[in-house]
């Protein structure tokens, strides 16, 4: 028996927009203990770790660990239908997945469980040398105005701050975010670290986190970064593959 019921189903669409942003389908694993999911974007150069507690939730029934395969576009589109205070709940019937909002009347959506084929997803066992912490509407403001000059962005943490250059054909920019204390800020370098993603993928992975939440950035020179944040109890972690630059 599966039977899971949110307070407030905007939370779970925000929850689902984390995973949708980068990935179109994958697999749920809802166990006793919570919700979680490991998967590749199509490229194979970006991972997703997503995990929630049963805390999260009003009612929780999950007899048995289960792998629900889900098309997150489709689930995305209908939890947009959300109105005002709706609760939702979830539960499995005939290979499909109900999706139940409960507000001022009943409206009932069910979308086909899928196969998703997936290989073992492992995160990369990377040891840091810094880690910068940012409110995700700040960062995100930084990658609005280097997506106006280029598709790569150069992320630099050192013993002075943080910096996020860009050079492209049509011009350059170059961010300062120096090591003051401020409560928006919060920089630990071990070793200064130098690496250049891909734009879109970064907008990608930070796009649902609250603007007013704080971004962890893990960097270590020409290796890929993970990016961490949480909404609510939700957790989420990214990794990316960097662009590494040939002389």
């Amino acid at each position: 028996m599966l039977e899971i019921e949110i307070d407030d189903a905007r939370y779970w669409k925000n929850c689902v927009d984390s995973i949708v942003n980068l990935i179109d389908e994958g697999n749920f694993e809802i166990t006793a203990n919570g919700i979680s999911l490991k998967a590749m974007d199509p490229s194979q150069i970006a991972m997703v770790c997503f995990s929630i507690p049963k805390s999260s939730f009003g009612k929780y029934k999950v007899d048995e660990t289960t792998k629900v395969g889900i098309n997150f576009d489709s689930m995305s589109k209908v939890l947009s239908r959300s109105r005002g205070k709706d609760r939702l709940r979830m539960m499995i019937e005939e290979n499909k997945l109900v999706l139940e909002f409960i507000g001022e009347d009943k409206r009932n959506f069910k979308l086909p469980l899928i196969e998703v084929q997936e290989g073992v997803q492992k995160e990369p066992k990377i040891e840091f040398d810094a880690v910068v912490k940012i409110k995700a509407g700040q960062f995100k403001e930084i990658l609005g105005d280097a997506a106006l000059l280029s598709s790569h962005v150069v992320l630099d943490a050192n013993s002075k701050g943080f910096f996020v250059e860009v050079h492209g054909d049509s011009g350059d920019l170059r961010v300062e975010k120096e090591k003051t204390g401020e409560a928006t800020l919060n920089i630990e370098v071990k070793r200064d670290s130098r690496a250049t993603f891909p734009l879109q993928f970064l907008g990608d992975m930070v796009k649902a986190c609250p603007d007013d939440e704080s971004l962890s950035l893990h960097l270590k020179t020409n290796s890929p970064i993970k990016a961490e944040y949480s909404i609510g109890e939700a957790k989420l972690v990214y990794y990316l593959a960097p662009r590494i630059e040939t002389m």
